[in-house]
């Protein structure tokens, strides 16, 4: 395959659209006829429910209809787990609208259908709900006591719990000659996309189809669970995302409003949308990263690293999502990170608590578990008077290793094993960027009264998950190639990379390719877009489904100029014969469809100009890379000033190092601010405290430095035709684990202990407060 377009730095093709304000987003679409919801939220942490009056919000002129779990029972089900589900998780799912109970502010109790959002919004301050306040819990390890239940019937707020094992755990901790334990916590906080979760639904009653409207990572799972719930066949119903307003975990679940907004299109004969608010994005919408992490690290005195053992925790809301015990599953599978680690035993816990319920959000679990695994390495270091660098190197697997299996299984129950990859080199490239040695040496306060620090992390990041996604691929009259995904994107930039694929595997001229996506109608089936896959899976697919198209188009063209297809080439949009002084016969794209359209055949094939294929796969490729933070740190104040950061991670081939670098610095941002200023606060009642964009704080340009993003390509994937890895998370995956590690080492001269985060100000006044130089 000729490398003409993959590898090139080229703008994004979507950009003109939105720039120049073609975009079409959700709100953007309007139809005749369209009424508009708006959802009653629980005020209550814990309540049960004694009675609901809608009589005066019905009475509203402008009301076309109020709706309870009285109105849905008839139908009704819970929400199934769409990713690892253990026994148990069962008896803790909800349904749409809250039952008898209300388990965390923000549960959907009652939804208005109105002819705005304006009476809609009036309407349900006219709902009387009367309330019987309970106790509520939100803390997971007091959740863990069982004294104040969210789900009775169980007995219990531990959903479940497994366990992973490799190598002798117990010989690793007696051989030891050093054991270091900790206890860790990930805080809470979520993404926040430009764009919140809304939805639009038209159900005709004459064809008995629905048409849903709405940004989703999994349009064709979400399209089964309303077609059960609903009780209406997949094939009536139809899937389409309008542009997206951004992603980063948040939209791969089936929410409440999933089902109620379709139902009331049913019910009413209407189109009914439905968008949220901030606050309410901030109140119903997953939330994440929530994990307590006990956690043993077995050495030898010259650093050698022989086992590790764990238990983790993850706060898991006041119900089980779809994405069941996916976050923890994971915190506890990446534990070991890119590390020799013979020995490892972990178990995972799913704890309920009276909060809004958990789901992923960019790099789920990768984040965390980096964050507990290097603040770990960078104590044991000190312990054992060793440079945190040089720990590291002793322990790192080596490319000779490659392809390296773990010992633990993943998600999908099939063992982890690492492709292929260099940690070293990629480690030692982010080191000598940002020049370690001659920080790491600093000391004492600069001029402002700032202590700096360094602080490095490694990881490895899993992506390109299966089973399978396809694509079709069918050349048009026009000369144009028309390629139809499964995937939904959601900023990332897919049409351009998407393009490039298929224009360098098939042959044409990127301009004549056009990309379609996000409508379930394209493919019978798709997997989704999530866990950096979509590069990985849909364009291998592409790939794949191009050189069908190619040796379809090459038959044609060689029935016409009546010679074999292996005289034959296609490159820059046409077939020509490879020999020099052969005949100059060349055909186009659009005068090989002409001539598939006169009756030209291949095989007995009668669309012959069209190609759909699906790649399978049931490894997954591991992206790879090392974070390295330079800090300054104000321990007066606790102001923490990110003065360089250094993203160097290696993707096997990358398609497009202008977005590449893009997803790199973007992530690295969000990173910076879930770490430093980022937090989802309850109160012991169940109350959101930092419920707003006032107290909950986003970072901005003031906020964080210019990104050194370093795109490495040494260690080519071998499970797929491209060679490519997953992308999109690892510059988010390590900033945890790098901003607390250069803090710590910055404020060393005091003994802070950081074992959790954010690294707020008033976090780190208070750790200097209490160690022992403070």
């Amino acid at each position: 395959m000729t490398q003409q377009y993959i590898g090139a730095p080229i703008t994004r093709v979507e950009d003109f659209r939105f720039l120049t304000g073609q975009g079409k987003y959700l709100d953007d679409i309007k139809l005749t006829g369209m009424l508009h919801a708006a959802i009653l939220r629980s005020n209550h942490g814990h309540a049960l429910i004694k009675s609901i009056d809608t009589t005066a919000a019905l009475a509203l002129p402008g009301v076309e209809g109020v709706f309870t779990y009285d109105d849905i029972a008839s139908i009704a089900k819970v929400i199934p787990v769409r990713v690892f589900e253990i026994p148990g998780l069962d008896q803790y799912l909800q349904v749409p609208l809250a039952e008898q109970k209300v388990r965390y502010v923000g549960e959907p109790v009652a939804m208005v259908v109105a002819i705005n959002r304006y009476v809609a919004e009036d309407a349900l301050e006219l709902i009387s709900v009367d309330y019987d306040p309970l106790p509520a819990v939100t803390d997971l390890k007091e959740a863990l006591k069982d004294e104040v239940l969210l789900h009775e019937e169980t007995g219990t707020n531990l959903a479940g719990s497994y366990e992973l094992n490799t190598g002798d755990i117990e010989e690793a901790f007696r051989n030891a000659e050093y054991v270091r334990k900790e206890e860790f916590r990930t805080h809470r906080h979520t993404g926040n996309p430009l764009e919140t979760r809304g939805l639009l639904a038209d159900f005709d009653k004459e064809s008995g189809e629905l048409t849903v409207w709405g940004p989703t990572k999994v349009p064709h799972f979400n399209r089964a669970i309303l077609a059960n719930h609903l009780e209406i066949s997949e094939e009536n119903i139809h899937f389409i995302e309008p542009d997206v307003g951004g992603g980063f975990g948040i939209r791969g679940e089936f929410y409440p409003e999933d089902f109620l907004v379709p139902f009331a299109s049913m019910q009413l004969g209407h189109p009914v949308k439905w968008s949220e608010d901030r606050m309410e994005h901030l109140i119903s919408a997953n939330h994440s990263r929530e994990v307590v992490c006990e956690v043993e690290l077995a050495a030898q005195k010259d650093g050698t690293i022989l086992g590790m053992r764990a238990n983790i925790y993850g706060d898991m809301g006041a119900y089980v999502r779809t994405h069941g015990c996916v976050v923890p599953a994971l915190t506890a599978g990446m534990l070991t990170g890119p590390y020799r680690i013979p020995s490892y035993h972990a178990d995972f816990n799913c704890v309920m608590t009276n909060k809004t319920g958990t789901g992923t959000y960019r790099a789920p679990g990768f984040y965390e578990a980096c964050f507990i695994r290097e603040r770990l390495l960078d104590m044991a270091a000190v312990d054992l008077g060793l440079d945190p660098a040089e720990f590291r190197r002793i322990n790192l697997i080596q490319a000779s290793e490659m392809p390296y299996t773990v010992g633990v299984t993943r998600i999908d129950g099939r063992m982890t094993v690492y492709d292929s990859g260099d940690y070293p080199s990629a480690f030692n490239r982010a080191l000598e960027e940002i020049g370690y040695e001659s920080i790491k040496g600093s000391s004492g306060p600069d001029e402002h009264g700032r202590y700096h620090g360094v602080g490095v992390a490694s990881y490895v990041e899993p992506t390109g998950f299966g089973p399978y996604e396809g694509a079709r691929i069918a050349a048009t009259k026009d000369g144009l190639v028309e390629v139809y995904l499964g995937i939904t994107t959601l900023g990332q930039g897919h049409e351009t990379v998407m393009a490039q694929i298929c224009a360098d595997s098939l042959g044409v001229p990127m301009e004549q390719v056009r990309i379609f996506h996000g409508n379930t109608d394209y493919l019978p089936a798709s997997i989704g877009t999530f866990g950096s896959r979509a590069t990985v899976m849909a364009g291998s697919a592409i790939h794949l489904a191009s050189q069908s198209l190619q040796a379809k188009m090459l038959s044609i063209a060689a029935g016409y100029m009546d010679t074999e297809t292996t005289s034959l080439e296609f490159r820059n949009g046409r077939v020509t014969r490879k020999a020099a002084g052969e005949s100059a016969d060349e055909l186009d794209v659009a005068q090989i469809v002409a001539l598939a359209e006169s009756g030209a055949e291949v095989d007995g094939d009668e669309t012959p100009v069209e190609a759909t294929e699906y790649f399978k796969v049931e490894e997954w490729t591991y992206a790879y890379g090392s974070h390295v933070a330079h800090v300054a740190v104000d321990p007066e104040t606790g102001k923490l000033d990110v003065l360089r950061y250094v993203v160097v991670e290696d993707v096997g081939r990358c398609i497009n190092p202008l977005t590449m670098h893009g997803q790199s610095v973007g992530g690295a941002v969000q990173g910076i601010g879930g770490t430093v200023l980022e937090e989802l606060v309850y109160d012991e009642s169940g109350q959101l405290v930092s419920g707003s964009f006032m107290d909950y704080l986003l970072p901005t340009s003031q906020d964080v430095p210019n990104i050194d993003s370093i795109i490495l390509e040494e260690a080519p994937s071998p499970l797929n035709p491209l060679g490519v890895k997953g992308a999109g998370e690892g510059a988010i995956l390590a900033t945890g684990a790098a901003l607390a590690n250069a803090v710590a080492d910055a404020l060393s001269d005091f003994g802070v202990h950081i074992t959790h985060l954010p690294l707020s100000p008033n976090n780190i006044r208070s750790w200097i407060r209490r160690s022992p130089g403070g």
